[in-house]
């Protein structure tokens, strides 16, 4: 039996985050790209959780910094914050 290709979480944006990616360039896109798959790989794991009390995941790396949430199952992540320098 093949091998079935990891489960992924479907990545949306909040209104704010995509203003953000409306203002970046293809460079900053491509860069932030492969960020985006890691998490959707592994939303519980990809990130450190902000604060104790919240469900707010941060996830930063190689200058790219992600704010996200993740469903319960890990199935939808909500992109919040996208910064990439």
């Amino acid at each position: 039996m093949p091998e079935r290709p990891p489960r992924r979480a479907v990545i949306t944006f909040h209104e704010v985050a995509e203003r953000q990616l409306a203002d970046m360039d293809d460079a900053a896109l491509a860069r932030l790209d492969p960020h985006l798959n890691t998490i959707a790989l592994n939303p519980k794991t990809a990130g450190v959780q902000l604060r104790p009390d919240s469900p707010v995941l941060e996830y930063a790396k190689d200058g790219v910094r992600i704010a996200y949430v993740s469903t319960v199952l890990g199935t939808i992540v909500l992109v919040a914050y996208v910064e990439v320098d």
